[in-house]
Parts: C-alpha cells; structure tokens; sequence
C-alpha cells in the first residue's frame, strides 16, 4: 500500500465489490478522504479512498473506473471464496 512517499504492508481484513478493509503491518499516515494505492497479487494495482481508519485497521473505497470494475469483478469471479457456516443443526 502507497500513501505519498509512504509505504506500508497491509493484509486484506474484508474485501467487496465497493471497498476493503485493511490491517496495517507498519503505521501509514493517510487520513479519511486521502487517495492510496493498493498492490495485491490478486486484485493487480488499484486507486482508493481511506473511508475510515480504527487503530492499524483502514477502511478504503475502491475509486470506480472501468479498470477496476474489472479487476474487483475478475476477483470475485476467480478467488473470492464464500464462508460457510460448518455448524449445522
């Protein structure tokens, strides 16, 4: 992740097809309506606004384009894994 001349590891917490929540591995100074760049295997480079930020967790908005329309919906459609309840009654 990219904030400025800042950067930091984060591990993906929550992902939809809007936004992510993160978990910060080193601090990253970005406040709520700063723009940050995120770098995953997965997902490839996408832009993003910090929503909101609790402790070394960060909340950000996937900004829309048609690029990353198409990187979200070729996440969900390849990696994205469901959770299921195991317990049953």
């Amino acid at each position: 992740m990219k904030y400025l001349q800042q950067e930091a590891n984060a591990r993906m917490v929550d992902v939809s097809r809007t936004g992510l929540a993160l978990e910060l591995a080193t601090p990253l100074h970005a406040a709520a309506g700063s723009v940050v760049q995120i770098q995953n295997d997965h997902l490839g480079l996408i832009e993003a606004t910090v929503r909101w930020r609790r402790a070394s967790r960060l909340g950000v908005e996937v900004i829309s384009t048609s690029n990353t329309l198409a990187q979200m919906s070729a996440y969900f459609r390849h990696f994205h894994k469901e959770v299921r309840p195991v317990l049953t009654r």
